[in-house]
């Protein structure tokens, strides 16, 4: 795929962008991140038949692997790793890999992500399985480290997904459930972290939210298997007791502690 047919590296509608003052700077790229959820929405018909099938895998016992490089690997790891603390599940169920690994987290690491066996090797300590899903997350759609796991985990048999923000790349077209979230030139020619960030950051959201809805994870609206590990949410687990049970504050708080989590003291009264 030629750079020149990308249009995360098309030239951005604003030039001059070192004049402008502060204030126009912010109204400016506020403008453009207003058309990223209307991005998002015109791709939910890609994202539902992908989560219906991972929620299938992960009755199973299988598990969703994110995959990606930069700002997209970040992302990944970053959803992957709020799931245990809210919806109190193991950190096993939802994983994130990035190029580089953990260091990569902070800063970037030199090349990691042009190697393109390396996304599969980072997979294989995990021993995939044709129960797991795994989703590639890059904006360009040509990350080598990305394209080569999910090259090779589609032939190991695991299901596969992507989210990208240009049409027809080399990476959807090796999944078998392409995600295309065109948010069209970033602010900032070529910076992916903007426009095309938020939009996966949106999927990501939506696509893990709704899976630990279906598998049990929230009664009602409430997140009831969260993990009690703040002052702030052992709060909110208490006045959710309260509403729930009709409990006084104090001895919704106690109750929660002796149970561990709302839905196991709603459990035994």
């Amino acid at each position: 795929m030629d750079i020149k047919d990308k249009i995360t590296e098309q030239s951005s509608q604003f030039d001059h962008l070192e004049q402008m003052s502060v204030s126009e700077l912010l109204q400016h790229i506020n403008e453009e991140d207003a058309g990223v959820a209307n991005a998002v929405r015109r791709a939910i018909p890609q994202i539902v038949p992908f989560v219906e099938a991972i929620e299938e895998r992960m009755k199973r016992g299988g598990r969703l692997f994110y995959i990606g490089a930069g700002t997209s690997g970040r992302l990944g790891v970053l959803d992957a790793s709020e799931l245990p603390p809210t919806f109190g599940v193991p950190d096993t169920w939802v994983i994130g890999l990035i190029a580089g690994g953990d260091e990569a987290l902070r800063r970037a690491v030199e090349k990691a992500e042009d190697i393109p066996e390396k996304g599969w090797v980072d997979l294989l300590e995990y021993h995939p399985t044709a129960d797991d899903t795994i989703l590639g997350i890059a904006a360009s759609g040509t990350t080598p480290y990305v394209l080569g796991a999910i090259q090779k985990a589609r032939q190991n048999g695991l299901l596969t997904g992507c989210i990208t923000s240009n049409h027809h790349t080399p990476l959807a077209q090796a999944v078998a459930y392409p995600i295309e979230t065109i948010v069209g030139p970033e602010f900032v020619t070529g910076s992916s972290r903007m426009k095309s960030g938020t939009a996966q950051k949106m999927v990501l959201n939506m696509i893990s939210t709704s899976l630990m809805i279906r598998l049990g994870r929230v009664e009602g609206n409430r997140m009831v298997k969260m993990q009690l590990t703040n002052a702030k949410l052992v709060d909110r687990g208490t006045r959710m007791l309260q509403d729930m049970l009709g409990l006084s504050y104090d001895e919704a708080q106690q109750r929660l502690l002796e149970a561990g989590s709302v839905d196991i003291a709603c459990q035994n009264p």
